[in-house]
């Protein structure tokens, strides 16, 4: 089997003026140069080889994400990450949870988004997703660097999807 991802980030905002000098044939401007579409595979610059998709409920409040043992696509298949990198990762927090969903870097065998493994923490409140690039810059995926730990209230769910390559 084999994947291909096509990760898209995009912020695309229309402005139209109005007034006595602004031309009615075409009185808009588009602003959308941040935008990114590309395409990755096993043999691109990105390289993708594994996925996993699921949502994770959080127990009493917890919950961790173990790149080593990450619930696959089909729901039942684990996915291990050992070796690889973090190439592209999305959390959202959906919008029926009462309260915010913190991802941060697990407190044991944490895993750092940049090659230093630098702790890091992003609180997302309900409604809200993070959507993040690693491209091919992140650390590998090991037994010192492999845990995301997740807080919120309760039995929150949080959506996860994770491409390693």
């Amino acid at each position: 089997m084999s994947i291909s991802v096509l990760y898209q980030s995009r912020i695309a905002v229309t402005k139209t003026f109005t007034g006595p000098y602004v031309s009615a044939v075409d009185p808009a401007i588009l602003i959308d140069q941040l935008s990114t579409s590309e395409t990755s595979t096993a043999s691109s610059t990105i390289p993708v080889t594994k996925d996993s998709a699921y949502q994770l409920t959080l127990s009493s409040g917890t919950g961790t994400i173990d790149l080593t043992a990450l619930i696959g696509v089909e729901g039942t298949a684990s996915v291990d990450g050992t070796g690889l990198k973090v190439q592209y990762m999305k959390f959202r927090n959906l919008s029926t949870n009462a309260n915010s969903i913190t991802v941060a870097k697990g407190a044991s065998n944490g895993y750092g988004l940049n090659a230093a493994g630098t702790t890091w923490s992003i609180p997302i409140s309900p409604g809200q997703e993070i959507l993040f690039k690693g491209n091919d810059s992140s650390p590998d995926v090991g037994s010192g660097a492999k845990t995301i730990d997740v807080t919120g209230t309760g039995s929150q769910v949080l959506e996860v999807a994770v491409v390693l390559g």
